[in-house]
């Protein structure tokens, strides 16, 4: 197990490019399992998730040429079906709630698939219902293996549905879509996710023979077709990593540009960071953020504080919102921070409290924070990383701290950010990897 070994309080400066989508490449490489012909994929973060994917599709024997880090040219012309049921494969499956995303691409050129109790971040309930009732409406049977703890489906032909799914998961809508491009006639998806990361794989199936329209709507209309082809694709830059740099740059009061930051895609995201009171400029694609002495939170038109909370797209990302409310504890003013879809997720604001940071946690899902305006900074403290989101919040809260940090258990940091402590060396923070 490493630990990162932080001395804050440092202004940073200069510009950094965010990694490619790791939400996006965990569906997309996925997809490759769709045709048996290449499929090139470029701008792959280099992250545990990802790498785990692409071993786990490598073990069920997928040919991968990985001409870069961050390209890889995948080809699915020969593969052992029967690995899916192993124990090797529940095994390092179970590592990764990504390996859901596998059922979808294989139950539709396969007709079998296998989902191992996933893994992740242990961030309250993340249910599997929407995947699995979607597959049963394309007519798939499941079963639950108890003595092996996985998900087993099969079908000898899906074929096209209607379905209006029970909540907009961006995984589920993502999974339905992956199995029904290849069902006999047409399948509709209602109150589907509509995320750019969605959109990305619309728009490669579409390129690989796909007949997918509604594309960023809630309403996709699917018209199944024999077989698909290979294709390019690239890969947006990561939105969340966007998100952490637009934050810590205004916690360490840095000048920060962000380069090729994929701005159209960006949705709401840069707005948020503003009512926080941060100053940013686009310029292009790029964000340039100036270093500020202070920033102070808006309030509603009427005076109400500030919530800030976790929509489906277009709203605001929950992924951001761990940040959000590290970058107000410094901020001039308060904000309720509402966390409506995991109830565990604001369950490291403890370590906040410890830094010193003024925040009162309503419930599992609502933590308001007073902002100390930089009057009382932060001080550093040894703590633990519970998730991949979370561990960044408190990363950047480090950085912002008088003294010593150490964060531990990183490799869930590791999981989501690549070379993180590398990039950020670059911009002039003090922080090392220790074992």
């Amino acid at each position: 197990m490493s630990s990162f070994e932080v001395i804050g309080g440092n202004k940073l400066s200069g510009t950094i490019i965010p990694q490619g989508a790791k939400n996006e490449a965990l569906q997309i490489i996925s997809a490759v399992l769709l045709t048996p012909e290449k499929v090139t994929i470029t701008n792959i973060p280099d992250i545990l998730d990802v790498n785990l994917l692409i071993e786990l599709l490598e073990d069920i024997g997928v040919k991968i040429n990985r001409v870069k880090r961050d390209t890889c040219i995948f080809q699915a012309d020969e593969i052992d079906v029967d690995f899916l049921g192993s124990e090797a494969f529940r095994k390092k499956g179970g590592r990764l709630r990504g390996s859901v995303m596998l059922a979808g691409p294989m139950l539709a050129r396969f007709h079998r698939a296998y989902i191992p109790k996933p893994g992740g971040d242990k961030i309250g309930r993340r249910r599997l219902d929407t995947h699995i009732i979607g597959f049963e409406k394309l007519g798939a049977k499941f079963e639950y293996d108890d003595e092996h703890s996985c998900f087993r489906l099969s079908s000898p032909k899906l074929k096209g549905s209607f379905m209006c799914l029970d909540e907009p998961s961006v995984t589920g809508t993502a999974n339905i879509l992956m199995a029904s491009v290849l069902a006999e006639g047409s399948t509709t998806i209602y109150n589907a996710a509509c995320e750019p990361y969605i959109q990305q794989l619309c728009k490669m199936l579409n390129r690989m023979g796909a007949k997918i329209s509604g594309i960023s709507s809630n309403l996709l209309i699917i018209e199944g077709v024999e077989k698909l082809s290979g294709t390019e694709h690239r890969m947006l830059p990561d939105m969340i990593e966007i998100g952490s740099f637009i934050g810590l740059a205004a916690m360490t009061q840095s000048e920060l540009t962000i380069k090729d930051a994929g701005v159209a895609h960006l949705g709401v995201i840069p707005e948020k960071f503003q009512q926080l009171g941060i100053q940013l400029e686009i310029k292009g694609d790029d964000i340039y953020i100036p270093a500020q002495d202070s920033y102070e939170i808006q309030t509603f038109m009427d005076g109400g504080i500030l919530t800030i909370y976790d929509h489906p797209w277009p709203g605001f990302t929950p992924d951001l919102l761990s940040i959000v409310l590290v970058v107000a504890t410094q901020a001039v003013g308060s904000v309720l921070v509402h966390q409506k879809m995991f109830e565990s997720r604001l369950f490291f604001v403890d370590k906040l409290i410890d830094m010193g940071a003024q925040i009162i946690l309503c419930d599992p899902h609502r933590a308001t924070v007073i902002g100390l305006g930089r009057k009382q900074p932060l001080r550093g403290i040894t703590m633990s990383s519970p998730d991949i989101r979370a561990g960044q919040a408190l990363l950047i809260a480090a950085l912002s701290a008088e003294g010593k940090s150490i964060i531990q258990n990183i490799e869930q940091i590791d999981r989501g950010y690549q070379f993180i402590d590398e990039r950020l060396r670059n911009l002039g923070a003090d922080i090392k990897r220790v074992s």
